[in-house]
């Protein structure tokens, strides 16, 4: 509610701007970027000592550029709302909404705008759920078109995704200034084309951010769109106040052991014989030298398939499971390991069930058999070009998993047949529907009250990582807590993301980000443009050339764009550092209107650098990936746990000390201006470093060494209760009163009611005859109340309570140093007190 009111506050005053404010922006002028040197690269050939010269200093677009500023940097930004998953970001939309249109004058219009059709179809149903929207009438706009359309009228409510700002736009949809865009998961899709499509159509919108995670501390971005926080209701309030679960971590999962020396030779042959062209080398480049080779490693798969599924067996009546693997391809590959071991902890648990064994534990052991039997495990990712050739090569055969993806689950309704879709089958608990397999679908947006267990085998981090444990948070009757399982050793991850947390705020720990002066980005993003379409004319191709083209015609420029690219390796990755540093460059204007100046140029080049991508990732590596798997496979080997490893320890992530990480991490944070790095050397230093990643040169060994080091931490039981140790511990995470309650050795109840009655200048003696006096008295009350249903809405039981109160305090305080009239005094303050809690329902729920 809080939140809903500082939002609305938000509007008042973005209301009172626009009366202080012109619509018209301040336009000023600077000069364009000039550059002082020319530019030179070094020369390919090893049989030259000079640089050569390859880019002509690039002449100035235009005499001058326009500087556009906004008149006051809040106008258009009402700011970020973060609440945590599963605390009813949706209701709040509909509360903000409707108490704007009630309390402010005016006809505003509300675009809810996310990025899944999912996510569009549940907050629309629960606006209508809620009486805010008729959807029998209410717009969602199909099309970009049917989009434009909607917004040149005068609806309440337009439901959107942000892809239907798919169109060129030439001039503004709605010049309107009273349209308040609210975007759910506001830190994604906030800077691409669709997103200057959408502003440059609502020019004068003001926008509101919705997240479930919160702005991390380099997430300058999204506050330069949406403004800062207005309200934040993270896991711990949320957990607190009973709208979540706590979540549990526990780590699983055995070390690894690098066992042949001779790798880098083995590896080298395989990539030499395999006579890679230029394309499939790249694609390997990509692939080599991380740790997916470990993480998928079929000795290391086969084990974690194993022990998941006597994990899962073990909290079989806990609710619904998910595994999250690294890709899609590893999710097929676990299913069809996980299977066979179902089968055998199925058929074994039968035999067990044997009839000489106690009669309870038979029945226990028959309940769990006949669970198992039932069970229904599948996977579920997105569907993609050429699957089914690309899946049957790691053996894994797609066709009839994604006709379950596509077509549901049939079952019997009242008699009749009908087709439930996977989606409402997991989220349905009495369906058999329980384990899911996913790598990167259902991990955002997707509420399943049943989750109990989440089991993570993927490298995540950020707002990734967050999104993803909190799929297990969600109440459920009989769920105490989610568990989150680590196969992969997320705990360094997991710390940096809950730093990230705690110091994602507008706070004083050095949150604010340093800005370099508007003119000095602008002119940093013309000469990484310039630059990089200098760069293109010396590989004999004009960047010009793409200015206004459309259709066959662009599409064929883009085709000689890319062969022009591709003179050799080096050119090509010169070219890929230089667009990212535009990019790069190119952010650090959003929302500034100077950018649209430069958008075209920007995403010509972008254009040219996703055909490069597409042109490397469809390249096929597919036979030569397998064999090096295979190599890798069998250099690393799984290691039985010592002593030096944690067994099926769980730690409460509710007891983290956020205000302690907090300070730990603000001091390691370091600040820069945005985009003003010198342009030539950051190329030099990157290009440096990537010919030293060439897969031909690689220390294969020496890299997977050093993966294998990091896991292995990962799963070291020391470090692990190290780590938790310093984030959950308890005295250090306790609130001031919990501090005090604890060094008086007392309940939150019992110090409530030694407060009351405790009064200046007690010997210690007396201080601890009061002391027990408050333990005594609220006993007394606690077992009177508990058989009194309802007490404070009787007078007899109410009369009861304050007659007993006012006997143990006469009886139990002594006299000196209170007198009669202290005492009385005293006593109707405890009973004013215990009448609150007990009408409150807070009476007696602190332990000690």
């Amino acid at each position: 509610v809080l939140g809903v009111n500082l939002a609305v506050e938000s509007v008042k005053w973005q209301e009172k701007l626009k009366k202080l404010y012109p619509n018209r922006r301040e336009v000023r002028y600077t000069k364009a970027w000039t550059p002082s040197k020319e530019w030179f690269f070094p020369a390919s050939d090893a049989n030259r000592n000079e640089p050569a010269k390859v880019a002509e200093e690039p002449a100035p677009a235009a005499d001058e550029l326009p500087l556009v500023i906004r008149t006051h940097p809040d106008l258009g930004r009402l700011g970020v709302f973060w609440h945590t998953q599963g605390s009813g970001k949706s209701y709040s939309m509909a509360f903000f909404t409707e108490k704007v249109r009630r309390k402010i004058p005016g006809g505003f219009t509300f675009v809810l705008m996310t990025d899944r059709d999912d996510l569009d179809e549940q907050i629309y149903r629960t606006f209508g759920g809620c009486g805010v929207i008729d959807p029998k009438t209410t717009p969602r706009a199909s099309s970009g078109r049917e989009l434009k359309t909607l917004l040149g009228g005068n609806h309440a409510y337009i439901f959107t995704l942000i892809h239907k700002f798919n169109q060129e736009v030439t001039e503004s949809y709605s010049d309107r200034d009273d349209i308040i865009v609210i975007s759910d998961e506001a830190h994604r899709t906030q800077a691409g084309k669709f997103a200057r499509n959408m502003r440059l159509a609502l020019p004068n919108a003001a926008f509101l951010g919705f997240t479930g995670t919160p702005l991390f501390k380099n997430d300058h971005l999204t506050k330069r769109i949406f403004g800062g926080y207005i309200s934040r209701y993270d896991f711990k309030r949320s957990e607190e106040d009973g709208a979540t679960v706590k979540l549990v971590y526990e780590n699983r999962g055995e070390k690894l052991g690098i066992t042949t020396l001779d790798l880098n030779d083995r590896i080298a042959e395989v990539i030499e014989d395999a006579d890679l062209d230029e394309d499939q080398r790249a694609h390997l480049e990509k692939l080599l030298g991380k740790d997916y080779e470990i993480i998928t490693a079929p000795d290391r798969l086969e084990k974690i398939a194993r022990e998941f599924v006597n994990h899962c067996a073990a909290r079989w009546e806990s609710g619904k499971s998910m595994l999250v693997c690294i890709d899609k391809v590893t999710c097929g590959r676990m299913l069809n390991l996980i299977t066979p071991h179902w089968h055998a902890k199925t058929e074994a648990v039968k035999a067990a069930a044997d009839p000489e064994i106690d009669a309870d534990k038979k029945a226990d052991l028959s309940r769990l058999a006949k669970w198992m039997e039932e069970t229904i495990i599948e996977i579920q990712i997105s569907e993609q070009q050429g699957e089914v050739k690309e899946f049957a090569k790691w053996g894994v055969d797609i066709i009839p998993h994604r006709q379950r993806m596509k077509q549901g689950f049939e079952i019997v309704k009242d008699g009749k047949s009908e087709t439930l879709s996977m989606e409402d089958a997991f989220k349905t608990p009495e369906h058999p529907f329980r384990v899911v397999i996913v790598c990167a679908m259902w991990l955002t947006g997707f509420d399943v009250e049943s989750l109990s267990t989440l089991y993570i085998d993927k490298p995540m981090k950020a707002h990734t990582l967050m999104q993803a444990i909190a799929r297990a948070n969600r109440r459920c009757e009989g769920k105490d807590f989610g568990l989150i399982v680590d196969y992969n050793g997320m705990l360094k991850s997991l710390r940096a993301a809950l730093a990230q947390y705690a110091l994602g705020d507008d706070g004083e720990d050095g949150g604010d980000e340093v800005v370099a002066p508007i003119e000095e980005r602008v002119q940093a993003l013309e000469e990484a443009i310039s630059a990089t379409e200098a760069y293109m004319n010396t590989l004999g191709f004009d960047c010009a050339t793409l200015i206004g083209a459309k259709g066959f015609t662009k599409t064929g420029l883009l085709a000689d764009a890319v062969n022009a690219v591709y003179t050799s390796r080096e050119t090509k990755q010169r070219f890929e550092i230089m667009t990212r540093q535009v990019f790069i460059r190119f952010k650090a204007l959003i929302m500034e209107e100077s950018i649209y100046t430069f958008a075209e140029r920007h995403d010509n080049l972008e254009a040219i650098y996703k055909k490069l991508q597409e042109r490397r990732d469809m390249s096929d590596v597919t036979a030569v990936l397998k064999e090096l798997h295979l190599i890798v496979n069998e250099a690393i080997r799984t290691q039985s746990p010592g002593e030096d490893q944690t067994e099926s320890k769980l730690y409460d992530l509710s007891k983290i000390d956020m205000e302690r990480l907090r300070d730990e991490f603000a001091k390691k944070v370091k600040r820069k201006a945005t985009a003003v790095e010198d342009l030539r050397a950051l190329i030099e230093e990157k290009l440096a470093l990537m010919m030293r990643n060439n897969p031909d040169r690689m220390d294969y060994y020496k890299r997977y060494s050093e993966i294998v080091a990091d896991y292995n931490r990962e799963k070291d039981r020391v470090t692990i209760e190290e780590t938790f140790a310093k984030l959950a511990d308890l005295l250090a995470s306790l609130n001031v009163e919990q501090r005090r309650a604890a060094e008086e050795g007392l309940t939150e109840d019992e110090l409530a009611i030694f407060d009351l009655l405790k009064k200046d200048k007690l010997t210690k003696k007396q201080r601890d005859t009061v002391k027990e006096a408050s333990k005594h008295l609220l006993t007394k009350v606690l077992e009177v109340v508990a058989t009194r249903h309802d007490w404070t809405a009787k007078e007899p039981t109410k009369a009861e309570v304050e007659v007993l109160i006012q006997t143990e305090v006469f009886t139990l305080l002594p006299d000196p140093p209170f007198d009669d009239e202290d005492k009385m005094v005293l006593a109707e303050r405890v009973y004013q007190h215990v009448f609150s809690q007990s009408a409150a329902g807070a009476l007696g729920t602190q332990a000690a």
